[in-house]
């Protein structure tokens, strides 16, 4: 987390914990990012004594963290429309699938993994034998499934509420942990975004989010079988976090491994082919001071 948001935290998280109990941690986090936002100089922070440590504002739970959970998966799928089970359960198959495919092809066969071990020739047949017999090894076991996990919120009413058919903002915000950074540099010749947005630009800094890849399940997903891929943060200047673009079930594995492994950027040739409808929808919301 950058270093003035956290500074920025000490000093409000606690009373903001206070104020508003059972919230948790990204909430909490947010509505002093709010404050952030709306004090006359940002980078100053607020002069008060601390109210909470930084490990306590970094390291206190979260209602939805179980939903996060913490490995093997590299992103979550988060189902936000809820009128087509069948259209739901062919996208789910079809991505379990293309998984196992994918994890399939990208590990060492048995004669490759003893090789790499400096086992000799005549060993390939005991070290696979070997590995079978490890299968409780806490070693690591490679590229493991789910590497996208699926949240199918219709096994909670509650959640199921909360999530229908939301922005890509307000998902970032429920499973992603908030931060800010500079805004990207304007190329020269380039005029300020206006008006000023925190998700692209105001007073020099950019509101980022940081945890799973989101992918969105919505309402289109059940004839065309995409989901929208949400961006944590905007490449460059005048792009925005929350920016999305739809990627068909069956490229969701490869564009997940290649982004997380392979340092790999949605960006189409530097074409800036985003959801136009979305992103309008992050920067109203964004800047309604009401909604954390």
């Amino acid at each position: 987390m950058r270093d003035e948001l956290v500074q920025f935290l000490v000093r409000r998280y606690g009373a903001v914990k206070s104020q508003f109990p059972g919230e948790g941690r990204r909430a909490w986090t947010l509505r002093v990012l709010q404050e952030f936002w709306v004090a006359p100089d940002a980078d100053s922070g607020i002069a008060a004594a601390p109210t909470a440590l930084a490990e306590e504002i970094l390291n206190d739970d979260d209602p939805l963290d179980a939903l996060v959970g913490d490995g093997p998966q590299l992103g979550l799928l988060l189902r936000t429309d809820f009128s087509n089970e069948d259209a739901w359960t062919a996208f789910c198959a079809r991505l379990k699938s293309e998984e196992e495919v994918l994890i399939a092809s990208v590990q060492p066969t048995p004669a490759e993994a003893a090789a790499a071990a400096g086992a000799s020739s005549g060993d390939v047949a005991m070290a696979a034998a070997d590995a079978d017999n490890d299968s409780d090894s806490d070693e690591d076991e490679g590229l493991q499934a789910p590497l996208v996990k699926i949240s199918d919120a219709a096994v909670d009413a509650s959640f199921k509420a909360r999530v229908q058919d939301i922005s890509n903002l307000r998902a970032l915000r429920l499973l992603n942990d908030a931060d800010i950074r500079p805004a990207p540099a304007r190329p020269s010749g380039t005029a300020r975004f206006s008006p000023p947005n925190r998700l692209v630009d105001k007073k020099g800094w950019q509101e980022i989010y940081t945890g799973l890849t989101i992918w969105i399940y919505d309402a289109q997903s059940n004839t065309d079988q995409c989901a929208r891929l949400v961006s944590e943060k905007g490449d460059v200047y005048g792009t925005a976090t929350g920016d999305s673009w739809r990627a068909r079930v069956t490229h969701i594995p490869e564009l997940q491994f290649n982004m997380t492994y392979l340092g790999m950027k949605i960006d189409f040739g530097g074409m800036d082919r985003y959801d136009y409808p979305q992103r309008r929808r992050n920067l109203d919301e964004a800047e309604a001071e009401d909604k954390i």
